[in-house]
This record gives C-alpha cells, structure tokens and sequence, in this order.
C-alpha cells in the first residue's frame, strides 16, 4: 500500500498533461479514426508514444533545470520575434479548442443530465475560471490529478461491448497503411491532436509551479533551482507514466469506435457527442453514459490547461508576473487571459462554425507551429549556457528530430489537403 502511495505521490505535472491530451476534441478525433478506419489506424497509439515522450521530457526538463517555463527561456535566448508568432499562433488555436472542448462537454452534459445546452455552458465556464483563480495551485494540482483517472472511463467501455481481440493485436503489430488522401489527412489530425503545442509549454510551466510549490523558487523565473539526478528520474518516470497513459486511453477509444461504429458503417462522426449517441444503439446504455460522462470530465481536466498554457506563454513574453501560486491581486494579466481565451472559447459556440470545422483547423495551426517549437525546444535542451549537464542525450535528439521531420510534413500535408479540395 505504501508503495501504490509514494508511486502516486511521483505522478505530478507529465501524468495531468499526458491525461490533458486526451480532451473532447481528442476523444473526437480518435473516435472519428475508429469510425472511418475500424482498427487499421490503431497503430498510431503505439507508434506516438516515444514521440510523445521525447518532447514532453524535454520541455518537462527545461522547466526543471532553468526555473522558467519555455516562452521565459526563448525570451531571454532567442529572437523575440519569433517568440511573439509562434505565442500568438498558440493563444488563437488554443481559444479555438476551448472553445470546441466547451460545445461537446455542454452537449453531453444535455444529453446525459437535460437541461438546456446554454446553462451547462456557462456553468462550465463558471466553474473552470473559479477553480483557477481562486483555488491555491496544490490543491488545484491535486484536483487535475484525480480528475484525469475519469479517461479510465474509455477502458472500461471497452470491455463492455464484444471485440476481435486477435484483429486488434495484428493491426498492432503489422498496420494497414494507404497512401490515399482521407487516410494520411486523417493520420496528420491525430498528429495534430497528440503532439500539440500547449502540451509543451504547459508541461514546462508547471514543472516551475511544482518547485515554487515545493520551495525552490521564490516564484517563476526568479533564479535557476538546484537539481538531483533524483529530480530527473522523477520526471522521466512520470512523463513516461503520462504519455503511457494517455495513448492507450487512445488506443481503447479508436477500438471501441472501431468494434462499433465502423462495423455498422457509421462513417464520419460530427462530434464526441455525436459517438456517446451512435453507441446508445451499438453497445447499450452503460456504454453511452461512460462515454458521455467521460467526455464532460475529461473537458474539465483540458480547459484550465489549454487556458493556463497560453497565459503562461503570454505572460512570460510581456515579463508579467505569472503562476497558479500567485494571487488574483498580484497577476492580474495573467489570469485576465485565461479569462479572455476561456470567453472567446464560450463565444465561439454562438457564432455558426461547425466544430469538426474548428478541431481541423486547430490541427492545421498546431502542425504549422509544432515543428519550429520542436526544433526550438531541441536548440535549448542542448544549450549548455541553459541546462548545464542536463543536455539531451543521443537517443532524445534522434527521436526529437524524427518528430520535427514527421510534424512538418504533416503539415505540409494539411495544407495541400486543402488546397486542392
């Protein structure tokens, strides 16, 4: 018992970004890939994950090791210029997904509990802002923490309904691969969905707030801490616990869909909530009301880190004062823009735009801004001047450099889809 204790206590700020990945907008996207392709793209939850792992440790290190988050480091070493782009493009694709994350949390609740779609979405907006600005950041953490084993939710459905366990294990280990359009365009928006920007800042930004919070800080950016090799084993192994987790809640959602609403030729899927519905038919009630219930919880668990991410990248750019451990009263910018992103987000809801319109184009602006930040990321974390001992090994600049190579012609991918439509 005491060890199941201390191994919890290790899972910290890799485990809830790992778990944050797999929000609304993920759940539709990896559901729309069982719905259209069955099990054939299973594949990309195994083959991901070092990817996944390799950037995430990097930032997690970075953070770590030079007591800032990733806009502070790229503040004070690099062109300013290129800082202010590549935060504005995050800030405009993490409104965007707030506000898709926001419509499917609003609209299970509706179908699962009734009551009219605008009140849960304010009431979710109500929630999520009074959580982060009035919650102190370790009670806060803890919150995200637990709240993240809601994901379990897409296991468990899994187990619900009746799947060809030996056609799984071989698309596992021999993928079916087309080189069509609808097929790469739709490997290029789980890239876009997995390996996403607000991942790499959050991650980094909270690893400060955990040595603030553990006093190796007085605040953010106030100083370089002391570090143990105790320190990086630490983060490794939640990092790699974060992203293990996150890719086989992937995994479990693609074959679900898969084993369901492929089989019954569903085809492409408007929404997370539209596939809490189709399974109603499909799998049953208890299937539907994990999946709808799941999608509500994982959104509570995004929200604050697609909102927090961005104000951190933006408050680190203008110098301001910034942190969950900080007072109301002492950053105002800070949280005004998680307030501003988490308004516009709620905004977006009223103005029309179909929200697998809005998931792809968030995927287009993240694979536009994710192989640049990689390559920054790849620059700093083998920066002496920066991380002293702590630079990159061999083996995490070739899988680093592998995901630039696979992000950026995803995005080349993306936007020649679209052109030539």
């Amino acid at each position: 018992m005491k060890k199941i204790k201390k191994f919890f206590s290790i899972l910290g700020p890799g485990f809830i970004t790992g778990a944050s990945d797999d929000d609304p907008s993920g759940i539709a996207t990896y559901s729309q890939t069982g719905a259209l392709f069955g099990f054939a793209q299973a594949w990309t939850a195994l083959f991901f994950f070092p990817l996944m792992v390799a950037i995430q440790e990097m930032c997690g290190r970075i953070g770590l090791v030079s007591g800032k988050g990733l806009a502070g480091v790229i503040r004070l070493y690099y062109s300013k210029k290129i800082l202010y782009f590549a935060v504005f493009l995050l800030l405009f694709a993490n409104t965007i997904n707030i506000g898709a994350d926001l419509g499917a949390m609003a609209a299970s609740a509706q179908l699962v509990f009734g009551f009219p779609f605008i009140y849960w979405l304010v009431g979710m907006v109500v929630l999520t802002l009074f959580l982060e600005i009035f919650v102190s950041y370790k009670t806060y953490s803890k919150y995200l923490k637990y709240l993240a084993f809601a994901l379990l939710s897409y296991v468990i459905t899994a187990f619900t309904i009746k799947i060809d366990l030996k056609e799984v294990f071989s698309s596992l280990i021999a993928p079916h691969i087309e080189f069509n359009i609808t097929y790469i365009f739709n490997i290029v928006a789980i890239l876009g969905t997995t390996i996403s920007p607000y991942l790499f800042f959050w991650q980094a930004d909270e690893e400060v707030e955990e040595e603030v919070e553990h006093h190796k800080l007085r605040r953010m950016g106030a100083g370089q801490p002391r570090i143990t090799p105790k320190d990086i084993s630490r983060l490794r192994l939640d990092t790699v616990v974060g992203m293990f987790f996150s890719n086989l809640v992937m995994f479990f959602i693609i074959i679900t869909t898969g084993a369901t609403l492929f089989t019954h030729g569903a085809g492409e899927i408007g929404s997370a909530k539209d596939v809490a519905l189709a399974l109603k038919p499909l799998a049953g009630d208890y299937a539907f009301l994990l999946f709808a219930i799941g999608i509500i919880a994982t959104g509570l668990l995004a929200l604050p880190i697609l909102a927090g991410s961005a104000s951190y990248a933006v408050s680190e750019s203008l110098g301001w004062k910034e942190g969950l451990n900080q007072k109301f009263n002492r950053a105002h910018g800070f949280y005004g823009v998680i307030i501003v992103a988490t308004l516009v987000g709620l905004l977006i809801n009223f103005i029309g735009i179909d929200p697998i319109k809005m998931l792809y184009y968030t995927a287009v602006v993240n694979g536009i801004i994710a192989p640049p930040l990689i390559v920054m990321i790849l620059l700093i974390a083998n920066n002496k001047k920066i991380m002293g001992e702590r630079t990159n090994s061999l083996f995490l600049n070739i899988l680093g450099i592998f995901t630039a190579l696979i992000m950026g012609l995803s995005a080349i991918v993306l936007l020649f889809s679209f052109f030539i439509k």
